[in-house]
């Protein structure tokens, strides 16, 4: 059975731009997206006609990446197509803890952040995408070598993104217990938690499902390049 604030997640890159992360937007015309080194995410209306598409494109500039997420809206021919992946997005349909062993992340940690997301290579991860909401993190004798953080926003809903564990420290439950930790946090504000993974990727849709997820749809992920 839908829930009332599903709606919100029809559009969740517009709902979070025009909502919690307005002040991290830019706009041109209806056309919307995230400032540089925050994300590419970017978003047009439901049915966006050809002006649209020039302000989007005005707005990022040429050459430039439109990660349009799970919109189902596809851009004139003259837009290259960059990638195609289809996704899942699942819902949490359980109760989250805290864990004394995760810590907060901060700008401080952002070298380190950028480091392990490049060895695990988890999704789309810039210099101040922790801007976005919580990180949190596992440190091993100093060392950063796991980490989930909170990303789009639409009403009602928190994304937990980023989820990802360094090589040598896998099979130790650091994931599990950095989701349970942020979706205790979300739960604490009155929102559901949810995020998106790859349908490819088997291992981490068993991992989600263990800890409480659930799918809820089917989504496409979709990226152009601006002619």
């Amino acid at each position: 059975m839908a829930d009332r604030d599903d709606a919100a997640l029809d559009d969740p890159v517009g709902e979070s731009l025009r909502g919690h992360h307005a002040h991290l937007a830019r706009r041109l015309g209806r056309a919307a997206s995230f400032v540089p080194g925050v994300a590419t995410f970017s978003a047009v209306s439901a049915e966006p006609d050809g002006a649209e598409w020039d302000d989007l494109a005005r707005l990022l500039g040429r050459g430039e990446l439109a990660d349009m997420f799970s919109s189902p809206a596809v851009p004139p021919r003259a837009w290259e197509p960059v990638f195609v992946l289809e996704g899942l997005r699942m819902v949490w349909a359980r109760s989250g803890e805290t864990d004394p062993d995760v810590v907060e992340l901060g700008a401080d940690d952002v070298p380190d952040m950028l480091d392990l997301v490049a060895r695990t290579r988890p999704g789309p991860f810039w210099p101040r995408t922790h801007e976005l909401g919580t990180y949190v993190g596992v440190r091993e004798n100093g060392a950063l070598v796991a980490m989930a953080g909170e990303r789009l926003r639409p009403p009602g809903w928190t994304e937990i993104s980023t989820v990802c564990t360094a090589p040598e420290a896998r099979g130790r439950g650091h994931a599990a217990r950095l989701v349970r930790t942020l979706a205790a946090s979300v739960e604490s504000r009155g929102e559901r938690p949810l995020l998106h993974v790859a349908e490819a990727n088997t291992g981490a849709i068993a991992l989600y499902e263990r800890l409480g997820f659930k799918t809820r749809k089917r989504v496409t992920f979709r990226g152009f390049r601006v002619p």
